[in-house]
């Protein structure tokens, strides 16, 4: 005869199992929330939240401190500003992009192509610089079967390695297009431009589209890279705000005019772009 269970024992059972689940969600640590956010309430705030991308450019640990043209030209404003600066390093353009949307980052302090479509989304400081994006592949070998490419008309069949992501995706849809030929194209997102020159030096990968400023930073750690086939044109480079900081982006313009004339400013410029 089966044996009946008193409404205690059930009771007593859905307790044990309540409290088991109330202790395994307490060790899930909450997650941040975080708001889309203006000026007046960085300010309000005290801090200011960039997000960059780790290269030898933008931001980069050097000896025991943090280096970097974009970093240290966006902790002069933040001094000036009297805010505290925080930045956080993310090799992905789609994830910088999420972040500042989602309100986790305030601004995308590295250069960053202004492009029809990047406007799409981004707000642009005064441009900063002017770059293009290059071709990295290894020098041309007497004697060999060489990968060389010597024009963007060899490009057909061969297939590029591109930050995830990346605003030269568009640049090179164009040129697909341009030189009526396939041009097959590998998004990495595990991977900076500077970790994409290294693969192409080691023979890990035959070409890597780069920007020219960190390609030229990056050149002399590997002699058998040649970067003299251009894939854009030349192009401004600003830093990027969402589209509901507009008085963040005149702040950021005001202070930008101004101190781009100082002494400083030409330091910083001459020690990252000789």
């Amino acid at each position: 005869m089966p044996m009946k269970r008193s409404k205690p024992v059930y009771l007593f059972i859905g307790v044990v199992i309540l409290l088991v689940l109330i202790r395994l969600c307490s060790h899930h640590e909450p997650q941040p929330e975080f708001t889309p956010r203006d000026y007046p309430d960085i300010v309000r705030s005290g801090i200011l939240r960039a997000v960059t991308e780790y290269n030898s450019i933008s931001y980069h640990a050097d000896k025991d401190s943090i280096s970097g043209f974009d970093y240290e030209l966006l902790n002069a404003f933040a001094q000036a500003k009297h805010l505290q600066l925080e930045v956080t390093p993310e090799m992905s353009f789609e994830e910088r992009l999420k972040g500042l949307t989602e309100g986790k980052y305030d601004l995308i302090a590295t250069g960053t192509v202004v492009t029809t479509r990047s406007k799409d989304t981004l707000l642009f400081t005064h441009p900063l610089l002017l770059s293009k994006q290059v071709l990295v592949q290894r020098k041309q070998e007497k004697g060999k079967d060489s990968l060389y490419i010597h024009n963007q008309l060899e490009l057909g069949g061969k297939t590029l390695h591109v930050v995830k992501g990346s605003p030269v995706l568009l640049r090179l849809h164009n040129l697909i297009n341009e030189i009526a030929d396939t041009i097959y194209i590998q998004e990495v997102d595990q991977y900076g431009p500077e970790q994409l020159m290294a693969m192409v030096s080691g023979g890990d990968i035959d070409y890597a589209v780069c920007d020219e400023n960190i390609a030229k930073a990056n050149i002399e750690l590997y002699p058998n890279l040649d970067i003299d086939t251009d894939i854009s044109f030349t192009q401004f480079y600003a830093w990027g705000v969402p589209k509901h900081a507009p008085v963040l982006l005149d702040s950021l313009n005001v202070w930008l005019d101004q101190y781009m004339k100082s002494e400083d400013y030409r330091k910083l410029y001459k020690k990252y772009f000789h």
